[in-house]
């Protein structure tokens, strides 16, 4: 048996990752939209938002809109171009986030990583959008 760290990630790993960061709730963004954020509250800022079907995220192979994206910030555009050049990576960006530090990926394409690197991602994410005084404690700085 492989160890968590090493086995492929799946879908249920994004709320178990940032359900375990602190000071984090899911709520709701856009309207609708299943958003983890950080702080807890009013103030809280979504770090992963479960997006959407839109007509300007479609599978190229099939024309169909995807259904199980989920959009996670990056802490910089440098560090999103990174992951999206990437080609071992499922992770992607689409000309409506042109300019603006976040990913999409699949659920149905998490296996095409570890657990491990998607909670780095995840982590990363929560680091960009959460408190600098909670991320020194977490980190432990």
């Amino acid at each position: 048996m492989s160890s968590p760290a090493k086995r492929p990630a799946r879908p249920e790993d994004v709320d178990e990752i940032c359900g375990s960061l602190p000071d984090t709730e899911l709520g709701t963004s856009w309207g609708d939209r299943p958003t983890w954020k950080v702080p807890r509250g009013d103030k809280g800022k979504g770090f992963v938002l479960h997006r959407a079907p839109h007509q300007n995220a479609v599978d190229p192979a099939t024309g169909e809109m995807y259904d199980d994206l989920l959009v996670i910030v990056t802490p910089t555009e440098a560090e999103k171009h990174a992951l999206v050049e990437d080609e071992s990576t499922p992770f992607f960006t689409i000309d409506h986030f042109n300019g603006y530090a976040a990913v999409l990926v699949q659920q149905s394409r998490l296996g095409e990583i570890s657990r491990e690197e998607l909670a780095e991602v995840i982590t990363e994410a929560w680091a960009a959008k959460a408190p600098q005084k909670l991320v020194r404690e977490h980190f432990g700085e």
